[in-house]
């Protein structure tokens, strides 16, 4: 683990696991650059890669060549070179699903932190004021839900059970799986402009890459909320500052960003009717556990020749 840091595997009783499998070695701050990633992991055969702020870009894949796998801490893989890591014959094993209930749990106090002006609120009475003014009740509003894997399912069973209509986009309608979610597929377009709440649930991609722009933003209702859990690249950060500065949308709720952390001049950050927090939408004690066991599951089942959850 050539990084483990923020601490996440650390001290896990899974890695008992690996006894026996070979030696198990955590560095608990980040690589300086690339050539210390490449010096840190010279002569691993498996990588646990436990945040997504340690990247493998192709530089340093090639310079391993003992390397088999990587086994990531996560559901995303977009800090590895995937087509890279193929080329050099290293594996990438992720956990789909794995804390799916966690990360839609977050996704609704998003959501409901957005339309309650939490954060606004919060702010005033800490500088001494007493602010005034309505916020949104959710019940009934139309919740536009832009991809449901597992995520965007755990979260659609929550709207649906806190009285909220669910329309839903995905790249692969399915008219089955919209009836057990409790949804109804419509096109892109049409969920932006019926939806009081857009939130987004899907994986960074070539084909989700800038998904949501100024086009966008301008499709919505007026006084929507925005919420994205997913990754800060399907979003033009500059189109979501418009929207909300000229007060076409009324708040957002935003656990990512691009590039991670913010830069301390982003001008999102000076945005009062939005609510933050660091990319830690699975990180509770529970989310944290079941992506440690996880990977450790993963990385066993490929030294046993029974690779699982492999992405490349």
């Amino acid at each position: 683990m050539p990084g483990d840091f923020p601490p996440q595997i650390q001290g896990s009783p899974h890695l008992e696991l690996l006894d026996g499998y070979g030696d198990v070695k955590i560095y608990r701050d980040l690589p300086a650059d690339v050539a210390d990633l490449v010096a840190r992991s010279r002569g691993a055969e498996v990588i646990i890669n436990t945040r997504s702020s340690v990247a493998w870009p192709a530089a340093a894949l090639r310079r391993l060549p003992e390397l088999r796998l990587i086994a990531t801490c996560s559901i995303g893989v977009d800090m590895i070179d995937l087509a890279a890591a193929r080329d050099c014959g290293v594996a990438v094993c992720n956990l789909p699903g794995r804390t799916a209930p966690v990360v839609a749990e977050h996704a609704v106090a998003l959501m409901y932190a957005a339309a309650r002006r939490l954060a606004e609120q919060t702010a005033a009475i800490r500088s001494g004021e007493w602010p005034s003014g309505h916020s949104v009740s959710l019940r009934g509003k139309t919740v536009g839900i832009v991809g449901t894997g597992n995520i965007g399912a755990d979260f659609a069973r929550v709207c649906n059970a806190l009285g909220m209509r669910c329309i839903a986009w995905t790249f692969n309608p399915d008219p089955e799986r919209a009836k057990r979610l409790g949804v109804r597929y419509v096109e892109f377009d049409q969920l932006l402009a019926e939806a009081d709440v857009v939130s987004l649930h899907l994986r960074l991609s070539p084909q989700s890459q800038g998904l949501i722009g100024p086009r966008e933003f301008g499709l919505m209702k007026p006084g929507a909320l925005f919420v994205n859990v997913s990754r800060g690249g399907l979003v033009d950060e500059k189109a979501l500052v418009d929207a909300l500065r000229s007060g076409h949308l009324a708040g957002a709720g935003l656990d990512v960003f691009e590039p991670e952390p913010p830069l301390p001049d982003n001008p999102l950050l000076a945005c009062q009717n939005v609510v933050f927090s660091p990319h830690v939408a699975d990180m509770t004690p529970e989310g944290a556990d079941l992506l440690n066991e996880g990977a450790v599951e993963n990385v066993i089942a490929f030294l046993q020749g029974r690779a699982q959850n492999r992405v490349a």
